[in-house]
């Protein structure tokens, strides 16, 4: 049974600290997709050495888990970078193009599969994998983890017209594509 003074002092911790680490995370992050992975691995972390330290070990956990979520990036990237130098990173796909096999996503049993046509739902994935980081970045947030527009844009250190205009630009770009 996990002991209660680190579980209260774990979600005081992540309370504080979440929405600065997913910020830091997103603007650092070389891929959208890999943001996720690398957020709960932060946290992961940080329940680990509670665990083993006790939960009055960290004093300032504001700079404890950013440097963890520092390490972490830092140790991803240059993970897959080693994986790059030894291993193909590429394979074919139905119509015979390369793909990067990083970006290759596992089909997924979701709710949205059955609310929307799926050639359509794919089409839309497809194009916003298709535009560069800072649009992943800006859909991600405003979509994935419903931030407004505001908020968004402190995260990513950008004006809020900014946010705006990547978001409605790439919508009326993916609105005549796919009408």
């Amino acid at each position: 049974m996990p002991d209660p003074d680190i579980a209260s002092r774990f979600d005081e911790i992540y309370d504080s600290t979440s929405k600065a680490v997913l910020g830091y995370i997103t603007a650092k992050c070389g891929r959208t997709a890999d943001i996720n992975d690398i957020f709960q691995d932060v946290y992961l972390e940080l329940y680990q050495v509670l665990k083993k330290r006790g939960a009055d070990y960290v004093k300032d956990s504001g700079a404890f888990v950013m440097q963890i979520t520092k390490q972490k990036l830092a140790r991803h990237y240059s993970l897959m970078e080693r994986l790059r130098m030894f291993v193909s990173m590429t394979v074919s796909n139905e119509d015979g193009e390369a793909v990067e096999l990083l970006d290759f996503d596992i089909e997924e049993f979701r709710v949205e599969d059955f609310a929307v046509d799926r050639t359509l739902l794919d089409s839309a994935k497809e194009f916003i994998r298709s535009k560069p980081e800072d649009i992943k970045r800006v859909f991600y947030l405003y979509y994935d983890l419903d931030m407004k527009i505001p908020e968004v844009a402190q995260m990513l250190g950008i004006s809020e017209s900014n946010v705006k205009n990547k978001l409605y630009r790439t919508l009326k770009e993916l609105r005549a594509l796919l009408n």
